[in-house]
């Protein structure tokens, strides 16, 4: 049984404080650059549909990369790929660095083409760190305080994600993007080195010799597929976030609705993380899993209300209310939905189960930045907002629908 009594339990173990702490840093980093890479194509192309492309360019690297990544993670030392590849993340910061100072005329010819195809790099090195943290946390803290775990490894993302907007954008209001991702660079190598104190993670391959690759891929397809609340919790987060989402807008809004600039941007990027952290520390006090699925289909149909009513407003305090109750009621169903992971998934499979969640994590958010950039190019910002706002609704009731059993979920 989950402890209660002690919302601090999962953080007084040490292992786990090394591991939040390279965490919360690339977190940092990789929120500041989606800020600033933002900022900077909108500024190149004054394109909406280009700031879906920003997604999609991480995406289908990222895709097309995850199941090994995820098979990799339950073969070879997971520490060593921790540090092997938040390096690599490090190098691809400095390139954005390097073309968009020395190489500066590349996007004078090409457009925005030479930034997307350096964070097609991003996104292999991504996809790799994805399963990682699922695999590593889990062996870090004991099955009673998976919940308790979740929690914080969500509050210390949602740490990075509020600071690394803010601070991208007032650097952004003085230094030219090149410089910042300089820093950004810097940040991540400062990830890599406290890295070193994550313990090792050797793995049992017993389970995976004389085994393909693809059969081994395939078992991982397959378990997530044959448990129900698995792929009915990751089915509603994508498809929720897939219409729900407006991340990917938000410089557009800013220049074209708000009439404010790159630092009130960093500000409004805070918005939902703002509101995820602050339900996140409700949330160690008092655990959502006891209804969780109730309360998992609740806070998605409560995200789409919000982004709904973000997209009718004009405003930016009022825009940033909305967009904090969207990032409440979202954590909610992250911290959930990463319990059920932990809790039904056996310890040889996580890397492989955990690539199949980022698939799904990563289709919702770069492929809906996609669909958002796309849809507001067709029909406007707001009407495109409001679409997905009810799209998220229409979900929520699908789901409830085909996996009645989900309601019922308790953890």
């Amino acid at each position: 049984m989950a402890n209660h009594s002690d919302a601090f339990a999962s953080l007084r173990i040490s292992n786990f404080r090394s591991f939040l702490s390279t965490k919360v840093l690339t977190s940092l980093a990789i929120l500041m650059q989606q800020t600033v890479i933002g900022w900077q194509v909108y500024e190149l192309t004054g394109d909406k549909l280009s700031l879906g492309l920003i997604g999609l360019s991480e995406a289908v690297p990222f895709i097309v990369t995850t199941f090994y990544s995820g098979y990799a993670s339950d073969k070879f030392n997971r520490k060593y790929l921790l540090l092997i590849f938040t390096f690599l993340l490090a190098c691809g910061m400095g390139l954005l660095s390097w073309v968009s100072y020395d190489a500066a005329p590349l996007l004078k010819q090409y457009g925005a083409l030479p930034l997307y195809v350096i964070l097609a790099l991003n996104g292999i090195s991504r996809a790799f760190l994805a399963p990682l943290n699922l695999a590593i946390q889990a062996r870090i803290v004991p099955k009673f305080l998976y919940a308790n775990a979740a929690t914080w490894s969500s509050n210390t993302f949602y740490l990075g994600a509020i600071v690394g907007p803010i601070a991208a954008g007032l650097l952004l209001e003085v230094f030219a993007p090149w410089v910042v991702y300089s820093i950004i660079s810097g940040v991540l190598i400062l990830s890599f080195l406290v890295s070193f104190l994550v313990p090792s993670q050797s793995v049992d391959k017993a389970h995976l010799e004389g085994e393909s690759f693809i059969s081994a891929v395939g078992k991982g397809i397959k378990f997530v597929f044959k448990t129900e609340a698995i792929v009915s919790a990751i089915s509603l987060d994508l498809f929720a976030v897939l219409f729900g989402g407006v991340a990917a807008l938000l410089p557009a809004f800013c220049k074209d609705i708000l009439f404010v600039g790159p630092a009130e941007l960093g500000v409004l990027k805070t918005a939902l993380f703002a509101g995820s952290a602050v339900m996140g520390i409700a949330m160690a006090y008092y655990p959502p899993t006891i209804n969780a699925g109730r309360n998992l289909l609740a806070s998605v149909a409560l995200f789409g209300v919000s982004i709904i009513g973000f997209a009718l407003s004009g405003n930016f305090y009022l825009s940033y209310f909305f967009l904090f109750m969207a990032g409440v009621f979202d954590n909610v169903s992250v911290i959930i939905r990463a319990t059920i992971m932990q809790v039904f998934t056996p310890d040889d499979m996580r890397g492989r189960v955990g690539a199949v969640n980022s698939i799904f994590i990563k289709s919702s958010n770069e492929i809906g930045d996609f669909e958002s950039g796309a849809v507001a190019r067709l029909i406007g910002l707001v009407p495109a907002v409001i679409f997905g706002g009810i799209m998220t609704l229409i979900v929520v009731g699908v789901t409830n629908k085909l996996a009645p059993s989900l309601k019922k979920l308790k953890l």
